[in-house]
């Protein structure tokens, strides 16, 4: 008898549970309600299964519970009910499946007049493709796939050249105007999802898959990674910004074209060294670096690295929380590099410094700190060389006592809260594992030794 009453509780419990809780799906924000449709068919289906099958379990154990000189009946066979059984079985299965195979026949069928757009995933951020003015896209080859290259576009080919490239997290395409996504993978299996979208692809390696909507409200909504594909699976997310004709335009406008970043000139450094003498200030003249000015060397920092920095103290994604005191005096200090091509100057300029070791200051655990490392490890390398294809800068040979302050601000998210910082978000993120200083202090002894 209790078992019966635990199933009559577990089948009422779930039914209120379901009516009041406050959990649902996200606001749609595209075409495909047939998919919100669709869940709900089987959800209901598979809950009236679940409510029917504990409750007639509940009968059962009611009804023959054991009673003295109570003898059972054997009945190997009973047809009526077998037939009974089978048929239930097959509307139900027929209920769940007959609208999946009418979403998919739509979600294959790819509107003539879609807007396309190329998501290319990697471990662990994503960045995007469109046609230019021929409308197709170039072709790409995963061999020529480089630091420079990072689309792997051919140079050759006269359809890539107009090709507009966004190497950011973040996309936008238009309202009420389909778009196909095609998906592509760098490395490893990856997934675009939308959450607001309802539809979503894999990306497998050596395969172009795709997947289309129409976006029906504007925003910006989160792009997420639903494919275990490595340590920072979690972390690797970005955006897709659905706006208005006219500001969706504005935005593709402002984006470079394959061509136009292959003809972007080299930075020069000697106009570089007279704009460093600003940062010299801190720095030092040779990018040492000084503790007493908190400022970290430069001198040997992967150079993609520093632009990126520098970049995002322009454009307001670093040094905006107000406990980042240092963030904001290097606010003030990068007005003085006017434009991009200002930045690329002083960049190569640091470059050409000597990349002299920077003094240990933290002392902690190496030992401990090695096997903390081994999460660092995956993206920034076994020995902190770094690597641009996982956007890790390098780690070896840089001032401990400002990676250590780096780490704390990752933690306590006064570095990485800006929701369009996504390499910092994953900092953040990936942070938590150091539990404390001393955790902290034993990696930063371990890079030490790098």
């Amino acid at each position: 008898m209790p078992l019966a009453v635990v199933l009559i509780l577990l089948v009422v419990g779930s039914i209120l549970f379901h009516l009041l809780s406050p959990w649902y799906f996200t606001e749609l924000a595209s075409n495909w309600a047939m998919v919100d449709l669709t869940m709900d068919i089987t959800f209901y289906v598979t809950g009236f299964v679940f409510v029917a099958v504990n409750l007639f379990l509940a009968y059962c154990v009611i009804k023959f519970r054991f009673k003295k000189d109570a003898r059972a009946t054997y009945e190997p066979e009973n047809k009526k009910l077998e037939y009974w059984l089978t048929g239930l079985t097959a509307v139900g299965v027929a209920a769940m499946l007959t609208p999946g195979l009418l979403v998919w026949n739509e979600f294959v069928s790819v509107p003539d007049e879609a807007h396309v757009v190329e998501a290319v995933g990697q471990q662990w951020h994503w960045t995007y493709r469109y046609p230019g003015e021929d409308g197709k896209l170039g072709e790409v080859d995963a061999e020529r796939i480089s630091n420079e290259n990072p689309f792997g576009i051919d140079p050759e080919d006269p359809r890539g050249q107009d090709d507009i490239i966004v190497y950011n997290p973040e996309v936008h395409v238009p309202l009420d105007r389909p778009v196909k996504f095609l998906l592509r993978s760098k490395d490893v299996l990856h997934n675009f999802t939308v959450a607001q979208f309802r539809v979503k692809m894999d990306l497998v390696p050596g395969m172009n898959t795709f997947m289309w909507l129409t976006p029906t409200r504007t925003g910006r909504f989160e792009l997420l990674c639903e494919e275990l594909c490595g340590i920072g699976h979690f972390a690797m997310r970005g955006a897709v910004v659905v706006d208005e004709q006219e500001d969706f335009d504005t935005w593709l406008a402002q984006q470079p074209t394959f061509a136009e970043q292959n003809a972007k000139p080299a930075g020069n450094a000697t106009i570089g060294a007279a704009q460093y003498a600003v940062c010299a200030a801190c720095h030092g003249s040779q990018g040492e670096g000084n503790p007493v000015m908190n400022a970290p060397k430069i001198a040997g920092q992967s150079d993609w690295y520093l632009k990126r920095q520098i970049m995002s103290y322009k454009n307001g994604l670093r040094g905006v929380h107000k406990d980042d005191t240092y963030g904001q005096q290097m606010i003030g200090m990068v007005a003085s590099l006017p434009d991009e091509a200002a930045v690329d100057n002083v960049v190569v300029h640091i470059a050409s410094l000597p990349d002299n070791e920077s003094a240990a200051t933290i002392d902690g655990d190496v030992e401990n700190g090695a096997h903390i490392y081994a999460v660092c490890a995956y993206c920034h390398g076994g020995t902190g060389q770094g690597n641009q294809a996982l956007n890790a800068p390098k780690l070896a040979g840089s001032s401990d006592w400002y990676t250590a302050r780096q780490l704390d601000n990752f933690k306590t998210g006064v570095r990485g809260a800006h929701p369009k910082d996504y390499y910092g978000y994953q900092m953040g993120l990936l942070s938590i594992t150091l539990r404390d200083e001393q955790a902290i202090n034993d990696v930063i002894a371990y890079i030490n030794t790098l």
